[in-house]
């Protein structure tokens, strides 16, 4: 036998699956705004990083890949971000100084490129 619904009933039923569309669109807005947000952030750092790698290449004639390789290196044993080690080398373009630590790593790695390409 058929169980009729109320137009109360009816009412409920289609407010509450209005509900459930309305959060999973909320959800799915939230979520693109938060992507959006890292790609913009990603795309920023990025330009970052090409500068200092451009600066790597033109300090120690060596590949584009090379001069990733060298920041990665350093970003590792100071245990700073990538973006961060390339925005402290691109600072020094405007006369600020390069923190002591990325400093240091900065000529290790550069006499672990030197001595690399003599072999």
């Amino acid at each position: 036998m058929h169980q009729v619904t109320t137009p109360r009933e009816e009412r409920r039923l289609s407010t509450a699956v209005a509900s459930a569309e309305e959060t999973a669109l909320l959800a799915e807005v939230v979520e693109l705004r938060a992507r959006n947000e890292q790609l913009e952030q990603a795309l920023a750092s990025r330009a970052v990083i090409d500068q200092a790698r451009g600066m790597v290449m033109a300090l120690a004639p060596c590949s584009s890949e090379r001069a990733w390789d060298l920041l990665v290196d350093v970003s590792q044993h100071c245990n700073v971000k990538l973006r961060n080690v390339a925005a402290a080398l691109v600072a020094t373009t405007r006369d600020e100084t390069l923190p002591g630590q990325i400093q240091r790593e900065l000529r290790r790695a550069l006499r672990r490129l030197y001595a690399g390409a003599r072999r």
